[in-house]
């Protein structure tokens, strides 16, 4: 298995960076994910997009452009041969002397096995709401420290996962963002959150008898809506039977299975291109 550390390639044994490092010092850094099916990457484009965004919204330099990049990633995947993956691109804020300073950033890039699932569960997941606004929820930072820390409650609560809200105004789970189904609409939240690419593609949808709102709602729509989903790349559309305890609908989740289907015709069509 390799890395890429500032476009060098090392087995993962022996990839490494300084404990000097801004992103160990102070948490300070970027990253990105998309995945790859039989050794394409899906959507790239939509996430070099999102990825050299974040780094100017938190002032940090890539040191390749987006072709040198993309380079650097399509190498990394004929090195590993993991037809099926997940690569992450994380920018840190480099090796800093004072612990405080931007200096030149570190850019590694690690790809992982994934399984991509085609098929979706009958039951979904339950989320656990709590009240939490993210920093900077625009950018993709590495900064997930109440999704680690709330590992235990989520537990507690026999969840799978939690459901950000800002005061009972829904925002997003803390890799996923969320989605509900009422008579006529689908709705997701506009304001405050990070923008998926899925998310993205997902609003591109047309789906017969609804339309696409984004809007802020709040945790009793959440509650009394016909389905939930949450969407990320490696879920596509992936139903939410329950949140904080309270069955959503009546468990049949023909609109997120109609959206998931659309979804894979899309990755199947990026694949071809």
């Amino acid at each position: 298995m390799y890395i890429s550390i500032n476009n060098q390639f090392f087995a993962s044994e022996d990839a490494k960076i300084s404990v000097s490092d801004l992103s160990i010092q102070r948490g300070y850094g970027i990253f990105d994910f998309l995945k790859t099916i039989n050794n394409k990457p899906i959507f790239i484009e939509n996430y070099l997009d999102r990825f050299y965004n974040s780094a100017k919204e938190m002032n940090l330099e890539v040191d390749l452009d987006r072709v040198q990049l993309s380079g650097t990633i399509q190498k990394l995947i004929e090195k590993n041969n993991i037809p099926n993956s997940g690569i992450k691109i994380i920018l840190t804020g480099g090796y800093s002397e004072d612990g405080n300073t931007l200096v030149k950033p570190n850019l590694i890039i690690i790809q992982t096995p994934l399984e991509i699932s085609q098929s979706l569960p009958q039951k979904g997941f339950s989320l656990i709401s709590y009240n939490h606004q993210r920093q900077i929820p625009q950018v993709k930072t590495i900064d997930y420290l109440q999704a680690i820390r709330l590992q235990k409650f989520v537990k507690e609560n026999d969840a799978d996962d939690l459901l950000y809200h800002n005061h009972g105004m829904v925002r997003e789970c803390p890799r996923a963002n969320f989605f509900i189904v009422t008579d006529n609409e689908i709705i997701t939240t506009n304001n405050e959150i990070l923008k998926g690419i899925t998310r993205s593609k997902i609003l591109g949808l047309n789906i017969p008898d609804y339309k696409f709102t984004e809007r802020d709602f709040t945790l009793d729509e959440v509650y009394n809506a016909k389905e939930a989903f949450v969407s990320s790349s490696t879920k596509n559309a992936f139903p939410v039977y329950k949140v904080d305890g309270k069955l959503i609908g009546d468990g049949n989740n023909k609109i997120t299975s109609l959206i998931h289907e659309q979804l894979l015709a899309l990755i199947e069509k990026d694949q071809l291109v």
